[in-house]
């Protein structure tokens, strides 16, 4: 989790230090904010229950203070709004940024293959808009775009044409993947991988928005598999970054075509009830290719962790890099961007097209309207797309085990629709070719007839893509939503929910994890899924800190350490916070401190106030103890304390705490029993305790 800043609760003026007295007035220190005081640190768990705690007390003395006076009042209306301006600011960032994206990832990809003479920066579809002397039938090829062998050698055509393009092609990969990982190396470590198992709700739900122009499915998608603390407050806020984002995204029009889906489509034929059979058997394959891929990718990258191979990531990313360029440039479906290669597989074949994909055999009678063409026998091109997509498949299955999870921004959404979306065509030009050949079987007999258009094979390509992303992601309802919003084929959810839920069952048959929950799990994120359930009948004391056997719980005294005992605990454990007890000898317990402010709070008291020492005693109640005259100045930290920690009692069920944590979003829990401290739950323990419970080692779960 990156460092979230937090507000502190509202603070109150500072009181003059009297004088050197055991009762004079002395200054509570955190009176006067400091820097990085309510913070925390990189990959540290935010305590919702805390925060949420401190913004109640902030917003109440914000709104008391509102009465004062028109700025007072005015604070109070930006106080109010800061949170929706800063979903404002996140969701035009993501749209502006996606949008940049988008046109940069096309140049780029069009990059490795030429060069667009009027204006380099041109992506090859761009550079024919502008030409004068592009006709519609040669519409992919302009004089003012071409090919390295053409710009360098004045060739076109022949094996040093084709070598040349080979090497320029592998050259600009390498290029490319050697810029992202040393971004990502020096400056921008976070950025590596998809960054959703990193648990950041709104910029999740903005992020899905733009990238798949579906603004409800990034909200969905959030709340589904992001998080497990999910008030109604980041529900509307989530909704209103992807709402901006998506608009911002559109008044770019980064696709041309004013729309927001990436991969709109438009099929002109029904779906029958036959169908059903092929679309439930894509969803079997999205589930084994999920449990596949899961298990694969993770094992590699446990190795990546545990081995040398770690310790080498641009390594990694070049050779990966120029064994994918190799092996996927004499393939024109693995050469092409992933995107352009969906979008392919998901047209339905109008009298218009060119690709492979649709070189069917037509009747020269044929009268039909361009859009109701009827299903025809496939031709030669057909049939090479078929083994060309068949080898694509296996590259893909093959090379997206080992890319996911490198040291470079990349996410797993469009490489896992890109494999189902292969398979789900191949299986479509399947379904329509027994139609048209065998339309007398009982199973076609009812829907189609011959000459009319039964099959589309984009659908099967459309609805394989979301059974594949469904197996991997174990997502349904949130991944149902963003298909229709991708494609705006709203008529086709029956077949999408079909397979996507196929996809989970065959998946979850084999492991209830997602590669979201595999990859928390494997980088060590303390995450309570609030999939998992926990039935077991066991006890708060049963799972607490210390044990028998353990040395006692590290506490803090109300009235009786010294900065220096302070520091000395601090140095010598590592701990996130600690209990302050009454005295050693009662154990009552009046609070909870946090390691970090604590640090903070005696590092910037011995810089700004005098006469704090090592032996100067700390002290958490309103007045000072008792001290003789000559002592040197108490250091008073009342406010880094939290007066109302959560507590249990030792006889609370297991299955209740498990529950509170999840839905609080508890850091840790204090155990007691008529106010006397007993231990701690931290949400390690609870994640380890149900590692044991489920038969696993829980000293194997490790956390960063």
């Amino acid at each position: 989790m990156r460092q979230c800043r937090l507000p502190l609760p509202g603070v109150t003026s500072m009181v003059n230090a009297g004088a050197m007295s055991g009762s004079g007035n002395l200054m509570d220190f955190l009176d006067e904010p400091f820097p990085d005081v309510g913070t925390y640190e990189d990959f540290h768990t935010i305590d919702w229950l805390r925060e949420k705690s401190r913004d109640t007390d902030r917003h109440r003395k914000i709104t008391s203070k509102s009465k004062e006076s028109i700025w007072e009042f005015i604070k109070s209306l930006l106080d109010a709004w800061s949170g929706w301006v800063v979903m404002l600011l996140i969701g035009l960032l993501a749209g502006t940024l996606a949008g940049v994206i988008d046109l940069a990832v096309d140049w780029m990809t069009d990059l490795k293959e030429g060069v667009c003479l009027s204006a380099f920066w041109y992506s090859h579809e761009q550079c024919c808009w502008t030409s004068n002397e592009t006709t519609f039938e040669d519409r992919d090829k302009c004089p003012l775009w071409q090919k390295w062998s053409e710009l360098l050698v004045n060739q076109s055509e022949g094996a040093s044409a084709y070598i040349l393009n080979y090497l320029m092609y592998i050259l600009w990969a390498l290029l490319f993947a050697f810029l992202a990982v040393s971004l990502v190396r020096v400056f921008a470590p976070y950025a590596c991988g998809s960054g959703i198992p990193e648990v950041l709700s709104a910029a999740a739900a903005a992020g899905v928005s733009v990238a798949f122009g579906a603004p409800i499915g990034g909200v969905l998608f959030s709340l589904e598999e992001v998080s497990y603390y999910f008030p109604l407050k980041t529900l509307w806020r989530s909704f209103f970054a992807a709402l901006v984002a998506a608009f911002t995204l559109r008044s770019i029009n980064p696709f041309g075509n004013s729309r927001l889906v990436l991969f709109y489509v438009e099929y002109h034929t029904p779906w029958y009830m036959a169908e059903l059979f092929p679309f439930i058997l894509l969803g079997v394959f999205g589930g084994l290719w999920g449990t596949l891929f899961i298990r694969c990718n993770i094992a590699w990258c446990r190795r990546r962790k545990t081995t040398r191979l770690g310790k080498y990531p641009v390594l990694e990313v070049i050779v990966v890099t120029a064994i994918t360029a190799i092996i996927a440039y004499p393939n024109p479906y693995t050469r092409r961007s992933t995107s352009e290669l969906i979008s392919e597989l998901f047209n339905d074949c109008g009298a218009l097209e060119s690709s492979q994909l649709c070189d069917y055999i037509n009747d020269p009678n044929m009268t039909r309207p361009v859009d109701d063409i009827p299903d025809r026998p496939a031709g030669i091109g057909v049939y090479t797309a078929m083994w060309q997509l068949a080898l694509a498949l296996i590259f893909k299955i093959v090379i997206t085990i080992f890319t996911f999870g490198m040291k470079i921004p990349s996410g797993l959404f469009i490489p896992s629709m890109a494999v189902g979306a292969m398979a789900g065509r191949m299986v479509g030009i399947g379904v329509e070719q027994l139609a048209y050949h065998h339309h007398d079987w009982i199973v076609f007999r009812n829907w189609c007839r011959p000459g009319a258009d039964c099959v589309t094979p984009g659908l099967y390509a459309m609805v394989g893509a979301a059974a594949c992303l469904g197996g991997v992601t174990r997502m349904t309802v949130s991944l149902v939503v963003i298909m229709f919003e991708l494609t705006g084929g709203l008529e086709y959810i029956v077949p999408l929910m079909a397979a996507a839920v196929t996809s989970k069952w065959v998946a979850d048959a084999f492991g209830k994890e997602g590669i979201y929950e595999a990859h928390i799990h494997l980088n060590g994120y303390p995450f309570l899924d609030v999939k998992d359930e926990f039935t077991h009948r066991t006890l708060a004391t049963d799972v607490m800190r210390p044990r028998r056997g353990e040395p006692p719980l590290s506490v803090l005294t109300q009235d009786s350490m010294t900065v220096e005992d302070v520091e000395t605990l601090i140095k010598e454990t590592d701990y996130n916070g600690f209990p302050v007890v009454v005295s050693r000898d009662s154990e009552r317990l009046i609070g909870f401190a946090q390691r970090r402010e604590l640090i903070l709070a005696i590092k910037n008291a011995r810089q700004r106030q005098e006469g704090i020492v090592s032996n100067s005693i700390m002290y958490f109640t309103e007045e000072p103890p008792e001290l003789p005259a000559n002592s040197p100045h108490p250091l008073k930290l009342r406010r880094v304390l939290n007066l109302s920690p959560f507590t249990v009692t030792d006889h609370t069920p297991m299955e209740t705490v498990v529950d509170i944590f999840r839905k609080l979003g508890l850091r840790q829990c204090l155990v007691t029993r008529s106010g006397r401290l007993l231990g701690i739950i931290t949400k390690k323990d609870v994640l380890r305790h149900m590692a044991q419970m489920a038969n696993q080692d829980p000293e194997s779960i490790m956390f960063n």
